[in-house]
């Protein structure tokens, strides 16, 4: 090497001769991925470059038990990977587009070449991105297994943490608010009562739902690709590869992870990725109809719903004085709204295994953990700045509530459906509670009524 100015330095690869900054830690196979794809300026994630470089010092450790690195080579590797999980700067040295080879091979060599440079000062000696680091591997197989593991580690870090915490807090809202009663609707239209912990109770169960399906889901996730290397017939790798850096890796992070008994599948196809995405889908779909419940009762304060009010966290408008809006629900609803576009891109991408390859793996990569982050911060939000915080207006709960002629539904086996007919619309065209219009129109006393209508007895079901 020599160097090209103050501020650059030369490096050589197989394809000649590069010019990059002269502290960067990368080679020339990462910089000519940073010439060529100057697309988005969006980088790989973070978490996706963390299980890079668990997988590279795991490898390391198994070529090291494998006899297929020399121990100096191996440690080295080791130390270089540790350091770098320890740095607070670590993504300053991984500057490649997403938007780059469908295999991610730029964003595998990028880690060859840093965990090279970094090994190489430690030893004294070189220590080659392709020769060493990438000992044993190929990106084919090295970059779908840090999709599943990248997933793994998220979903079981963030997501199904932040779920259960929206899950606990659903739960306990629903326990304060058991004693308010209020109009149930379908089509957006009066129907009959629903006490509001029912209404939280239903959300915690969608929400339950999707935790224990995220947990199934992500189990096929934990079995990998690595030992595949380029096709799936394990060319140029130990036999014992794959089942010695599943046992190191899963010893590393405490989540079980296994070596693929047919490699081909999983760097042909992304079909677990997909399963995944789907199944977010489906949180993102919950996480919605939670939300817009949150804005349809909070409408008002005077036009709307208004039977509940939310945390005020902001100025609503910066024209209208004294204005207040759900920003959280509508936040939460954008997120969701992402969720749903990422798990199109994904299903997609999912589609180009051409062969023996899937060549979107970048893409789904950057996806999936960006609708998993998404979801885990939008999660917490939900929980901690509207759920827990909102307040019941009890009065307004009872202005509808006692007026709603639907609740005539409780005299059907008494008068039947068509008398009980009657007697509602007569009760919607004069404005008058169901209960004075049913005495009027039935020989039923009003005390009776009055136990026959009580909104919270129509709440327990039965006849």
């Amino acid at each position: 090497m020599s160097n090209e100015s103050e501020n650059t330095r030369i490096v050589e690869d197989s394809m000649g001769k590069m010019e990059i900054p002269v502290d960067a830690l990368h080679g020339a196979q990462t910089q000519r991925a940073v010439d060529n794809f100057p697309i988005s300026g969006r980088k790989m994630p973070k978490e996706f470059i963390k299980s890079l470089l668990l997988i590279k010092l795991n490898a390391a450790k198994a070529n090291l038990q494998l006899k297929t690195l020399t121990d100096p080579i191996a440690n080295a590797i080791v130390d270089a990977c540790n350091e770098l999980m320890d740095d607070k700067q670590l993504m300053k040295h991984f500057p490649v587009d997403v938007f780059q080879t469908g295999s991610g091979t730029s964003s595998n060599m990028n880690a060859n070449e840093v965990i090279a440079t970094v090994a190489t000062k430690k030893l004294g000696n070189e220590v080659n991105p392709n020769d060493h680091v990438n000992f044993g591997q190929s990106s084919n197989d090295v970059v779908p297994t840090a999709i599943h593991v990248s997933a793994v580690l998220t979903v079981n870090e963030t997501l199904l943490p932040a779920l259960k915490h929206l899950h606990s807090s659903i739960l306990i809202k629903a326990d304060a608010v058991s004693k308010y009663c209020k109009t149930g609707r379908t089509h957006l239209m009066d129907a009959m009562p629903i006490r509001m912990d029912q209404s939280l109770i239903c959300w915690a169960d969608q929400v339950k739902n999707n935790i224990n399906q995220l947990e199934s889901v992500t189990q096929s996730l934990q079995t990998l690709a690595l030992g595949g290397t380029a096709v799936g017939t394990g060319i140029n790798t130990h036999p014992e590869f794959s089942s010695v850096f599943a046992k190191n890796l899963s010893a590393h992070t405490n989540i079980s992870f296994y070596g693929a008994s047919n490699f081909f599948p999983l760097i042909a196809s992304q079909d677990s990725a997909v399963s995944l995405s789907g199944q977010l889908k489906t949180t993102a779909v919950t996480l919605m109809k939670i939300a817009n419940d949150l804005r349809w009762m909070n409408s008002g304060p005077l036009a709307g719903l208004g039977e509940i009010t939310l945390e005020a966290l902001q100025p609503g408008s910066s024209i209208m004085p004294g204005k207040v809006n759900p920003v959280i629900p509508e936040a939460t609803a954008m997120v969701a709204a992402e969720v749903i576009g990422n798990d199109s891109a994904i299903c997609i991408a999912g589609q180009s295994g051409n062969f023996e390859l899937n060549v979107m793996l970048p893409l789904i990569a950057y996806n999936l953990l960006e609708s998993i982050t998404l979801l885990s911060n939008a999660s917490h939000l939900l929980a901690d700045k509207a759920i827990s915080t909102f307040e019941v207006n009890e009065e307004k709960l009872g202005e509808a509530l006692h007026r709603n002629p639907i609740l005539v539904t409780a005299l059907n086996p008494i008068i039947g459906y068509s008398k009980a007919a009657e007697i509602a619309k007569r009760a919607y065209k004069e404005g008058r509670p169901i209960v004075d219009i049913a005495e009027e129109e039935t020989d039923i006393s009003r005390e009776e009524l009055i136990v026959l209508l009580d909104p919270q007895k129509l709440t327990e079901g039965g006849l």
